[in-house]
């Protein structure tokens, strides 16, 4: 019979079954008149009739199996009894569908945003394909200091996009700003600069156009640029007719060549514009480590193959370029460059992986002592249901049968929960997207999808089969284990060994709440450290900083670019409440492209030893002044030295130490960057600065003046022409002052495009966004999983007094106190809560050197957390037990004994 058929018949099934009951009275009627014709008394051949049957309604059960789609009709059946017996408990259904749901829910968006962080394929066709070009370079010291350590330069690009043997394409990028003029304001915009192969690496066709080409990347070709599709529907409404029309970027006039679509990004990196670079191979050197790598592996090849590739050109791009005449093009040799390719979707995720799997954990936790706490109430839930399960068992109903009817009542709660918890999983999605940091990668593709309803549906039914299953192995008795009737399974071992299956799971759930309590705690207490350290500024939340460009192609003469940043200076520190301006080329945690090299120190013998690499700042006269950053020693640069190009330069203290032995010593001494440049004086020594992030150490770092010789020899100079101004002033962020700061800067040139207006309260704030959301995250677990601890404590308690009534009248009888009967139930959950306590505290040692990287300026194992968190919980389980024990000393001994 098919399936189809099988599902029709159901239908007319009932009047089958009827028959079966029609049947069988009527045999037992014949029976019974047969008896009677015998000589026997109605009532006696009933009686002799039905005993001589059997049991009608297992004879009935028996022959409807011959017919049945037996498991799906016997589930179905099951399932209807569960739906009435929980509408005739709403109170009880409503506790654990919310519990669950909460569980269930929070668990769900924690894992929506793990699969969409790290387990669903990056938005390219064939992303297994992908790889991003990373270099180490362990021979070149200091190195590893700074972020993404070796990157590729304009040569290395070259030299591998013409003779790899590994890929199907490569391209290098670089990210950047520009300034849109021709509309009523000046815009600065985000722009990625791409050589010919980023685009046929990621393989995403443009909505609208075409792709860049190589011929774009010709310094002498056409000048094209490409949209995001965000910026097209801004700034052009979504026009498909966009294609060929001009732009004027950065001074340039650009003809728009197509529009990438929604959501395209360049690796991680958010654009407005697409720019292609334009490498001019005649003036490229080995140097210039600046632009990230991407690459499509040919098919086939694999990624330790093309780590051999790379290696192989390593040498062929040495072999091929220089740094200038009379340089060791092999000097890079020292440096012990070597290709360590990874996976594009490992440089997309960064290290976030470490706290989403935290947070994944952390939250998995509350769902398992959400459904301890559910197992605890569906336990005393079969305590009381013991009757009717003793009755059906003695009616013959297998030990089978009545456990998978508490198993579709505890998967039905499961899957109600579930129901729930998608509604709470949306909620809290929404949360997460908002509170979770701006550099948390693919922030913008986290949804619930497939993968994340599936992963709902599977949790729920496994934990309504995991809750589900203590009340099986607990109450589903053996036909021939139970007895008929009442009072026998009511004996003091049965009681006794419930008991403890009820404590153990509040010994879990003690355990599971102290170990997330005591990650809260250590996470909070990070936080506090964190922004307990002296950062190298003063005072964020009235320093408001911006960042102004001025391109070549709109001011060509560096001497003019620095007067133009001199008096836009002036301006700011001239508006109403500014106390003082100054600008650099980065602030501190502001993202900002590092810049580095080696310096050496006048007369000091290296012996064939590299110097280590310091990172470069360029500053003005005023900077640290305005940022708070105190002066160690010696002076700050004046603009003598920056308009008379006086080979100065200031340090911080920590490499001052390093080279000289203090602050003072420095003062005075000479280095310089470069052979060819000219020997600096230290004339100052600031405090260090914590450039990349108030957790992260403070790098030796060397300031130069905004405008100074060109490092590759005298005769020349440059001036950074992309820098942050920071103004002191009480009126930091807020909109009159933005407005006077824009009018300040257009005074001196109308074309200057104004942006990354913020105060440095609010990078300083970004810098720790990853703290505080793993901080959230944990404070909120660690508070769903107190308050269910505690509630399972409550609860223990509370069905305790009511189960021990008679007793409690029998020694009040007796003379007990009513004080000493309540402390005998208090003393019960503080014995439960210290092995629960004692167990969490073993756990969480274990687990807090997992998380050690979490943290900061704290031990894992502080002594503070791990003696004031278990004292907290032991407190409050005193105070959740004693509020059902003092109900003791209202029971009326007479009444109590007469109700038992």
């Amino acid at each position: 019979m098919s399936r189809l058929s099988q599902f029709f018949s159901h239908f007319f099934r009932k009047r089958r079954y009827d028959d079966i009951s029609v049947s069988i009275q009527e045999h037992i009627d014949e029976r019974i008149d047969e008896l009677m014709d015998e000589g026997m008394s109605r009532g006696e051949a009933e009686h002799n009739a039905r005993r001589e049957f059997g049991n009608v309604t297992l004879m009935q059960e028996r022959s409807r199996e011959e017919w049945q789609w037996q498991r799906l009709e016997s589930l179905l059946v099951d399932l209807k009894h569960v739906c009435r017996r929980l509408g005739r408990s709403p109170g009880f259904a409503i506790t654990v569908v919310l519990t669950l749901a909460i569980g269930i829910g929070a668990n769900t968006a924690v894992f929506s945003v793990v699969n969409s962080v790290l387990i669903r394929p990056l938005p390219y066709p064939e992303p297994q394909q992908l790889v991003a070009l990373h270099l180490n370079a362990p021979g070149a010291p200091g190195l590893a200091d700074f972020r993404d350590e070796l990157r590729l330069s304009a040569s290395m690009y070259l030299t591998f996009a013409a003779h790899n043997r590994a890929f199907q394409s490569v391209g290098v990028w670089q990210s950047s700003t520009a300034t849109i003029t021709g509309t009523a304001q000046p815009e600065q915009v985000n722009t990625a600069l791409i050589t010919d192969g980023v685009l046929q690496t990621l393989n995403v066709p443009a909505t609208v156009g075409q792709w860049l080409t190589a011929a774009d990347q010709d310094p002498r070709g056409a000048r094209r640029v490409m949209l995001s599709y965000g910026y097209w529907q801004r700034r052009f409404g979504g026009d498909p007719s966009v294609v060929g029309r001009t732009i004027s970027v950065d001074s340039q006039t650009r003809e728009i060549a197509g529009v990438m679509p929604r959501g395209f990004k360049v690796v991680n990196y958010d654009f407005d514009l697409l720019v292609p670079l334009a490498f001019d191979p005649v003036h490229e050197s080995l140097a210039g480590f600046a632009y990230h790598g991407i690459a499509r592996l040919r098919p086939g090849v694999t990624i330790s193959q093309a780590d051999a590739d790379v290696a192989r050109l390593i040498m062929v791009w040495m072999g091929s370029w220089t740094n200038g005449p009379g340089i060791d093009p092999y000097f890079y040799l020292t440096w012990k460059i070597t290709p360590a390719l990874k996976p594009l979707k490992d440089q997309v995720v960064g290290s976030v992986g470490n706290v989403l799997w935290v947070v994944m954990a952390t939250i998995g936790v509350v769902m398992l002592i959400a459904c301890t706490n559910v197992a605890n109430l569906l336990l005393v839930r079969a305590d009381a249901r013991q009757q009717e399960l003793a009755v059906r068992a003695a009616l013959g109903a297998g030990r089978w049968r009545i456990a998978r009817e508490l198993l579709v009542e505890s998967v039905t709660l499961g899957l109600l929960g579930a129901a729930v918890g998608v509604g709470v999983a949306y909620v809290g999605l929404r949360l997460l997207t908002v509170i979770g940091p701006e550099n948390l990668p693919r922030l913008s593709e986290i949804s619930l999808d497939g993968r994340s309803f599936a992963f709902t549906v599977i949790l729920s039914v496994l934990s309504g089969l995991l809750f589900g299953s203590i009340p099986v192995l607990r109450y589903a008795p053996s036909q021939q284990s139970v007895p008929l009737l009442g009072g026998a399974v009511r004996t003091s071992s049965v009681s006794h060994e419930r008991q403890r299956g009820r404590n153990l799971l509040v010994v879990a759930q003690v355990a599971m709440a102290l170990v997330l309590l005591i990650s809260a705690v250590l996470m909070i207490r990070t936080f506090n450290a964190m922004r307990t350290v002296d950062p190298g500024f003063s005072g964020p939340e009235s320093l408001q900083v911006m960042r102004i460009s001025i391109p070549g192609t709109l001011v060509r003469d560096p001497q003019i670019v620095t007067r133009m940043q001199n008096d836009i200076q002036d301006k700011l520190a001239a508006i109403p409440g500014v106390a003082s301006a100054g600008f650099a080329a980065s602030v501190p945690t502001s993202g900002a492209e590092p810049n580095w090299n080696e310096i050496t120190i006048e007369g000091k013998n290296y012996a064939g030893e590299e110097p280590p690499l310091r990172l470069f700042n360029y500053v003005s006269p005023g900077y640290f002044h305005t940022a708070g950053t105190r002066m160690v020693a010696g002076r700050d640069f004046a603009w003598t030295d920056i308009y008379g190009l006086r080979p100065v330069g200031i340090l911080s203290e920590s490499l001052a130490r390093e080279l000289w032995g203090s602050a003072q010593a420095a003062i005075g001494k000479r280095f310089r960057e470069w052979p060819a440049m000219p020997w600096h004086e230290v004339v100052g020594v600031v405090q260090d600065v914590r450039e990349n992030g108030v957790d992260q150490i403070s790098p030796a770092t060397v300031y130069w003046p905004s405008m100074m010789h060109d490092i590759y020899g005298p005769g020349s100079f440059d001036a950074r022409r992309t820098v942050y101004f920071a103004m002191r002033s009480n009126r930091a962020g807020t909109q009159a002052l933005i407005n006077e700061m824009q009018q300040a800067v257009w005074s001196v040139n109308s074309n200057l495009a104004v942006d990354s207006i913020r105060t440095m309260q609010d990078i300083y704030g970004e810098s720790m966004a990853r703290t505080s959301f793993t901080l959230v995250m944990l404070a909120i677990a660690g508070t769903m999983a107190f308050a269910l601890g505690i509630l399972g404590i409550y609860g223990v308690i509370s069905y305790a007094v009511s189960q021990r009534t008679r007793e409690i009248g029998i020694r009040m009888a007796l003379g007990a106190k009513k004080s000493e009967l309540a402390w005998m139930f208090v003393r019960s959950a503080l014995v439960l809560t210290g092995v629960g306590t004692a167990v969490g505290l073993g756990a969480a040692a274990g687990l807090m050197r997992l998380m050690q990287t979490l943290l900061f300026g704290i031990s894992p194992l502080d002594p503070v957390t791990f003696i004031a968190v278990p004292v907290v919980l032991v407190a409050a389980a005193a105070l959740a037990s004693y509020l059902p024990a003092r109900r003791t000393a209202a029971i009326d001994p007479v009444e109590a004994l007469r109700a038992q």
